[in-house]
């Protein structure tokens, strides 16, 4: 029986953690991206060569793709959307040119993911990333000021986050706007918030219907040319997987993720089963999810979270927190038996433990590396992850 593929994410040469030291935790593979090619535009075969041939020098594999980037345009249903979809296939043929056939993305809006502190300081001395409703409706409200805001929070609300604003320095209100703007990936760079407020406007224009209809079209035109080629397409859930600053969610919960499965049926239309993103909301039965949609899953993320009765949660260790872990796992095994008793050819799915506390020497560099990214926190849940998939495998037999 194969285990599940190690993997650990790696943005490039100018992250701070090396391909030498992610090689001494005992990863088999990478997670990367082409960084430095402009959003919309093909990645050139020569650009994702000299990727892998990098990643292959330091006795490693590129296993996974996160992420193509979609452009707005597709996101947004406008009229140039055509054109980036055809960039978008012209890069996948340039992946599977390169023997690279699983990619990672995503669909959200604005941003990739959103927290309200990124230096979360645990009991324990080690720091996390936080998302807390008070402080999001705050910034919604008092910083990005949105029209009518406001109205779309109940009165107690509405008075408890302008007690916490007003209660704010000007440095605890920079911090606060600087988390959220600070939701891309791969980046050190924040997102203007002027900017911020132009695509946050556009986006209030369009329907929930609209955007599912949008990623719709988007899979109907890209999965038949990725199945042509072997290209495994994995989306990654919303998160957090509930509306923040009025922007409708549509890969978040157990149906919308039926619904884009059955929008575009296909071998190549899967997903990424990340439990911390679905996992912030108690609502996600993670277990079912992965039994009914395990033929899917194509990439797997793990990590953690802690809920609260107010809405907020933090990103806990990996075998702690709201999300039962061992159950999950369970789950993920018993589907990799059910894909090798039917001969799939994929039974040693992708898997990397996501983000991780910044604890021990990770403190004295943790300005180098992106947040969540540390090592020896992503490192400590790989080896936590290990013990429990192999715990279970041996009571499985």
């Amino acid at each position: 029986m194969e285990y599940l593929k190690k993997t650990f994410r790696w943005f490039g040469p100018s992250f701070g953690v090396t391909l030498d030291e992610i090689k001494q935790i005992g990863v088999e593979g990478i997670v990367a991206a082409c960084q430095e090619v402009s959003l919309g535009e093909v990645w050139p075969k020569e650009t994702i060569a000299s990727l892998k041939d990098e990643i292959e020098s330091h006795g490693l594999e590129w296993t996974v793709v996160e992420s193509v980037n979609i452009h707005t345009s597709i996101k947004y249903g406008l009229p140039e959307r055509d054109a980036y979809i055809a960039n978008y296939i012209e890069t996948l043929k340039n992946l599977a040119a390169n023997g690279i056939y699983i990619v990672c993305y995503n669909f959200m809006q604005l941003i990739d993911w959103t927290r309200t502190d990124l230096d979360y300081i645990l009991p324990s001395g080690a720091s996390a990333l936080h998302y807390s409703p008070k402080a999001a409706a705050a910034f919604d409200l008092f910083i990005l000021k949105r029209e009518n805001a406001k109205q779309a929070y109940a009165a107690d609300i509405y008075e408890e986050a302008k007690k916490y604003f007003d209660g704010l320095t000007e440095v605890q209100r920079k911090k606060l706007e600087e988390s959220i703007l600070a939701g891309m990936p791969g980046s050190r760079k924040l997102i203007e918030l002027d900017q911020f407020k132009k695509n946050h406007a556009t986006v209030l224009e369009i329907s929930k219907q609209k955007l599912q209809e949008n990623l719709s079209y988007f899979l109907n035109a890209i999965i038949p040319e990725a199945e042509k080629i072997g290209v495994k397409m994995a989306i990654h859930p919303d998160d957090p997987p509930f509306s923040v600053f009025g922007v409708p969610r549509i890969v978040s919960n157990y149906e919308e993720l039926k619904f884009l499965l059955e929008c575009c049926p296909s071998p190549s239309n899967g997903l990424t089963f990340c439990s911390g993103s679905l996992g912030a909301s108690a609502e996600n039965d993670l277990v079912k999810i992965v039994e009914d949609f395990g033929d899917k899953i194509h990439f797997i993320h793990l990590r953690n979270v802690a809920r609260h009765a107010d809405g907020s949660f933090y990103e806990a260790e990996h075998l702690g927190g709201s999300v039962p872990m061992e159950k999950v796992m369970k789950a993920i095994v018993k589907e990799q038996k059910r894909r090798q008793a039917k001969g799939d050819e994929i039974v040693a799915i992708p898997m990397r433990p996501d983000h991780g506390h910044v604890l021990l020497d990770d403190k004295k560099r943790q300005d180098d590396f992106y947040s969540g990214y540390s090592l020896i926190g992503r490192a400590m849940g790989l080896a936590q992850l290990t013990g429990l998939e192999k715990g279970i495998r041996e009571n499985l037999i």
